[in-house]
């Protein structure tokens, strides 16, 4: 996501955070997961998006 931008400013791409609803957005649909199996991945591996992706068995 490099560049994203929202109206709070810069998205980190190797961090996810639950409260940008438009990284969140992205993440669910580029691995086809619900929010619910994201928040459960986020509070498991931490905020890293290389760690949630292997823990939902994704690719980054």
């Amino acid at each position: 996501m490099a560049g994203l931008k929202d109206k709070r400013g810069f998205i980190d791409r190797d961090r996810l955070d639950l409260s940008e609803r438009q990284a969140v957005e992205h993440w669910m649909k580029r691995w086809g997961v619900t929010r619910e199996q994201l928040t459960a991945a986020h509070r498991k591996a931490g905020r890293n998006i290389k760690d949630i992706a292997a823990e939902l068995g994704k690719k980054r």
